[in-house]
């Protein structure tokens, strides 16, 4: 059981600089084993699903040394990986998983990915059925993990995604470098491009049109390793951002964060609302990336429907946070993808809110949330529900508390943020009392 922070006095102040972006932790990995050369990753988010990632990889062959966020690839070519002694353990992995589905799908050898209890429920047909279009063939167990692979020849194709998400896109994009013609791929919208931009960067011709969300990729790139520095995970700067918008009296400073246009929708939202947000962009090759300065405001509701949702898919537990705290009825629609999370994240952000008063509805695909009402504690032991996003939800809402409260389960928050507390602390006064 964790005790969580209390209202500060006088607000949240600093700066701070949160860990490598896990999105593009995981895809440096995979691209630096399938280049040729030395690929040196900085910035590293070393958090369990990008070590389970890290660990997969070398199961099959790949020489990585990692010495604490800086980690070196040996790479061994678009097919020079070997097959694994054994099933490749995922953890939690949700990202890796889907992503390194497509990528085996094309090698001359069978593999197995398996997971925990909660990977082992996540939905895994997405990424079969249009991998088996292009000639992939993948085994489930009732549509989820284990995931047994049987490594074929992949053939160019013309795919049309049915669901807005960047895994099974990721997945598609790894299995059509190595198929025998080029490959079309159509998101049904646009989705966070960190695999087009590192490919483009190691070498590989992967071409989006102008609607931003076609994608054109040349087949049998001759991949040539990289440096990579890593920006700051937007997402996890997004539980600042919060943070810092809802406890009043606070002014904090995210230094050095991702500012990738497909993972910044926090940012939009929280505008569109009256937040307070400086952006002071920083020149970089690659990935954008910058300074962001929240100061506290008073929020108005907003709505959010489908088109709005791939942007700030995984911000979507603050996004509720905020409408909580807003003066008026928000409504978020079009959010069905959160089911299927690491839990039902429509229900367990129901859940814990509600725990805080917080007058939330629970729809089929969203919620709709007043902010009106002054919040009350009704159960103070929140829950984690083994969700790290929804575990850190829990600890930015408790500083709008003064009531002590409790957290069960605050150890998923390593799956992608180990020194979240640790974080959350620096922002605190001196004079507050940090546990």
């Amino acid at each position: 059981m964790k005790k969580l922070m209390s209202r500060p006095t006088n607000g949240l102040h600093g700066c701070l600089t949160v860990p490598g972006d896990k999105s593009i932790s995981h895809r440096s990995l995979m691209l630096g084993a399938i280049s040729h050369g030395q690929t040196t990753i900085q910035h590293f988010l070393p958090a369990e699903d990008c070590l389970s990632t890290l660990t997969a990889l070398q199961g099959l062959g790949v020489d990585i040394q990692r010495t604490g966020t800086t980690v070196q690839v040996t790479g061994r070519g678009l097919h020079g990986l070997r097959p694994a002694s054994g099933p490749l353990q995922m953890g939690n992995a949700g990202t890796a998983t889907r992503l390194l589905a497509g990528l085996l799908a094309g090698q001359p050898f069978d593999s197995t990915l398996i997971g925990d209890a909660s990977l082992s429920q996540r939905p895994m047909e997405r990424v079969r059925q249009p991998l088996e279009l292009m000639g992939a063939e993948l085994e489930l167990t009732a549509g989820h993990l284990p995931m047994h692979i049987h490594g074929r020849n992949l053939h160019g194709r013309r795919s049309q995604m049915v669901v807005a998400s960047a895994q099974v896109k990721s997945a598609l994009i790894l299995a059509a470098i190595q198929a025998d013609a080029p490959s079309t791929i159509i998101e049904k919208l646009p989705t966070r491009d960190h695999t087009e931009r590192l490919l483009t960067a190691f070498g590989a011709e992967v071409a989006t049109a102008a609607d931003q969300r076609t994608i054109t990729v040349q087949p049998q790139p001759q991949l040539i390793g990289q440096p990579v520095d890593v920006p700051g995970d937007f997402s996890s700067a997004a539980f600042f951002i919060t943070a810092a918008s809802i406890v009043p009296g606070s002014r904090v400073t995210l230094q050095r964060v991702g500012l990738n246009p497909t993972r910044t929708g926090l940012l939009t939202v929280l505008q569109r609302m009256g937040g307070q947000v400086q952006i002071d962009r920083l020149a970089n090759v690659g990935e954008p990336l910058g300074n962001v300065t929240v100061t506290a405001a008073n929020l108005r509701p907003i709505t959010l429907t489908a088109t709005d949702i791939p942007a700030v898919i995984d911000e979507l537990p603050l996004v509720a946070l905020l409408a909580a705290t807003a003066d008026g009825i928000s409504r978020i629609s079009g959010a069905g993808e959160l089911r299927v999370k690491e839990t039902d994240r429509i229900a367990t952000i129901c859940s814990e809110l509600r725990k805080l008063g917080v007058a939330i509805d629970e729809q089929p695909d969203g919620f709709v949330i007043d902010g009106r009402p002054a919040w009350q504690v009704k159960d103070s032991k929140l829950v984690s529900h083994g969700d790290h996003r929804i575990g850190m939800m829990a600890a930015v809402a408790a500083l709008r508390l003064t009531t002590p409260l409790e957290l069960t389960g605050a150890a998923a928050i390593d799956i992608s943020y180990p020194t979240f507390f640790e974080d959350l602390g620096r922002l605190l006064p001196k004079t507050e009392v940090r546990v």
